[in-house]
């Protein structure tokens, strides 16, 4: 079927079937795909090779020297008191809890000796 249209997508161009218009527009879109690869490839090859580098010089942090250490020995006095008195808390309910079980024990072992009925 050979009928020639008009086509305004294509630029005004005038396409004599379907086929020639779908032609057409992969012919298209393949030229711009091109077209944006050569720019990206360019604009990798511009950054890669690009003369405007910065530098930056690094320099090492210098920390208040006065102030430091007596801070941190402070934090670090602080943080063995803390650990002291958690050392000592902890003894105090083990030997709380300790004693607990000992009357108990006791107090069990004298029910089954002196209270506890022997029907055998």
């Amino acid at each position: 079927m050979l009928t020639s249209f008009y086509c305004p997508k294509l630029g005004g161009l005038i396409v004599k079937s379907p086929d020639d218009y779908n032609n057409e527009l992969e012919r298209r879109e393949r030229e711009l795909r091109q077209k944006e690869i050569e720019l990206r490839l360019r604009e990798l090859d511009s950054d890669v090779n690009g003369k405007n580098i910065q530098f930056y010089q690094t320099t090492k942090d210098q920390p208040d020297k006065l102030e430091k250490p007596w801070k941190q020995k402070t934090i670090l006095g602080l943080k063995l008191f803390g650990l002291g008195v958690a050392a000592l808390v902890a003894v105090r309910i083990a030997s709380v809890l300790a004693g607990v079980i000992i009357v108990g024990m006791l107090a069990f072992v004298a029910y089954k000796l002196f209270f506890d009925n022997k029907k055998a």
